[in-house]
């Protein structure tokens, strides 16, 4: 699958983003969708999941209670719905995409095949 990550933006702290994750190429009910952020000089780190052929979402511990990730399989789109964003939640964001991933191995980034390209999202006062 190809994947092309969108809406990116600077927002102040406590406002709310909404990132798209359009996925072209076939797809299946094997895949799983994920979220992954890279801070300057950090590792690429585990923002959520959602598998495509279910509703079962995953999330970092950072990210429960304020992040929800959702996909519309008509649209092929996966979202991550961001509120609450912290000075901290600035990076750049990845869509990924990976295959027959157990819960244990979706928080590795190693484990996903495709990546879209990256939105940036700051977060500043």
């Amino acid at each position: 699958v190809q994947l092309q990550a969108s809406g990116g933006g600077l927002v102040q702290p406590g406002g709310s983003l909404r990132l798209s994750c359009a996925v072209s190429g076939r797809t299946s009910s094997d895949h799983v969708m994920g979220w992954f952020r890279q801070a300057p000089g950090k590792d690429r780190e585990f923002v959520s999941a959602v598998r495509w052929g279910a509703n079962s979402a995953y999330y970092g511990d950072f990210a429960k209670g304020r992040f929800t990730i959702s996909r519309d399989s008509s649209k092929k789109t996966v979202y991550l719905q961001m509120n609450s964003l912290k000075l901290e939640d600035t990076a750049v964001y990845f869509c990924a995409a990976g295959l027959r991933l157990i819960v244990s191995s979706m928080w590795s980034a190693s484990n996903y095949d495709s990546w879209g390209q990256g939105t940036l999202v700051t977060v500043s006062s």
